[in-house]
């Protein structure tokens, strides 16, 4: 068998009401929904919150709620303790799974056809952990993070020479070749990354070791209202895909 999750809790500090904010027409997590709810080896979907419009939405499109106890509902609770906690109250109620497909309800830049590569890479290699979307952004190269230092001023992130001969870099944001980010839209993930999540790699611990990644065009999950701008023109540019 295999699960879809999706997480959402109610509150949210940087941008208050996101996963329930109305986008084209739909809620934010309207998307990631109906993205699982599509993908045709995905036999049951479920979400994990504590927002009664979440609630709503989910058993109105007939996924199974789970209703995500108070200490994964603060500020301070962890994204991979809400996974871990809704994949249990999965395996109690449908028993052992196959693979889970993680998902956020702030990340609508999803669509089933990109679950399913991911179920279908997994189930070709064996020896993989889980298979992630990522998406190439060259202008966010640690090479170009900065920090501000006791001195009030801007400093590498990195030390230079971890990217080698500080005399031979450049600023050109595509110099150290293309840099990839775990988007936040998938993860399809297989169930020992959750059962022995705290061996996983950081940041993303419950994507295991062996990370298969499943590239595409600025994806993101929103955590700022500014954000939605790229959401939406990542929906009109992949409509057909939805």
């Amino acid at each position: 068998m295999i699960s879809a999750l999706l997480i959402g809790r109610k509150g949210s500090v940087g941008f208050p009401g996101k996963n329930t904010y109305k986008l084209l027409g739909h809620p934010l997590a309207y998307y990631p929904i109906v993205a699982a709810l599509g993908a045709k080896n995905v036999d049951k979907v479920f979400l994990s919150t504590d927002c009664d419009k979440l609630m709503a939405l989910a058993r109105g499109n007939k996924v199974e709620v789970i209703e995500r106890p108070d200490y994964l509902c603060s500020k301070e609770a962890k994204g991979e303790d809400a996974f871990v906690h809704g994949y249990q109250e999965i395996v109690k109620r449908e028993g052992k799974q196959e693979l889970i497909v993680l998902l956020h309800c702030n990340s609508a830049t999803i669509t089933s056809q990109m679950i399913e590569n991911g179920i279908d890479v997994l189930r070709r290699n064996p020896v993989f952990d889980s298979a992630v979307s990522v998406s190439k952004y060259n202008m966010w190269s640690p090479l170009r993070a900065r920090k501000i230092g006791s001195d009030g001023l801007l400093h590498p992130f990195v030390p230079f020479e971890t990217f080698g001969d500080p005399k031979k870099l450049n600023c050109d944001r595509d110099s150290q070749g293309d840099v990839y980010f775990a988007d936040m839209s998938v993860s399809i993930v297989r169930p020992h990354c959750l059962d022995n999540i705290k061996d996983g790699l950081l940041p993303q611990k419950w994507m295991g070791h062996k990370i298969y990644p499943l590239i595409q065009e600025a994806g993101l999950d929103v955590d700022y209202e500014w954000q939605m701008g790229q959401t939406e023109w990542w929906l009109k540019h992949n409509k057909k895909q939805l």
